[in-house]
């Protein structure tokens, strides 16, 4: 949990420490700092900062998880579990500025990624019945709420579900 920032830094020390024990002839040692440094790039690049966007994001702090989650350059890099929570959070950042073909496609891209449970899933899918809803595209709608009816959901997303029922015609 560093932001881009941070495993600069981070990593800046590590490689002054890299040349010290190289100088040093410590090459065991060497071995570990620079494996550390390996580590630290490839977590920038699968994990990215999107646990702390996570953590803001809970805290209805949008403007500081979209700050977060632009320091993400290339999205497509990071791990599939950290892709649909990414694409997940910018689909509600983007639902939340009333941009809902941006966050219609953020949601579209979050439900082809694994989510940590079956309740987040059927979530997203909630979401797109409602965008779909919004747009009057009720077959759509109603795709959406039978996939989600599938899935292990909370009683609060069921009773979302009932409310998107309610308001497609018959």
């Amino acid at each position: 949990m560093m932001t881009q920032r941070a495993r600069v830094i981070l990593i800046a020390i590590a490689i002054v420490l890299l040349g010290w024990t190289i100088y040093q002839r410590l090459y065991e040692i060497s071995a570990i700092v620079g494996s550390a440094i390996f580590l630290l790039i490839l977590s920038y690049y699968r994990q990215g900062t999107v646990l702390l966007a996570s953590k803001a994001f809970h805290q209805k702090n949008y403007d500081k998880t979209e700050s977060l989650l632009k320091q993400i350059k290339n999205p497509d890099r990071l791990s599939k579990n950290r892709r649909g929570f990414y694409e997940f959070m910018y689909g509600n950042i983007e639902l939340n500025r009333n941009n809902f073909d941006e966050a219609e496609r953020h949601f579209q891209l979050a439900s082809r990624f694994s989510l940590r449970n079956e309740n987040d899933t059927g979530l997203i899918l909630v979401q797109l019945a409602n965008l779909s809803l919004r747009k009057k595209d009720f077959e759509k709608t109603k795709a959406y709420i039978e996939k989600a009816k599938m899935l292990k959901i909370s009683i609060r997303v069921q009773n979302i579900i009932e409310r998107i029922e309610n308001e497609i015609p018959r």
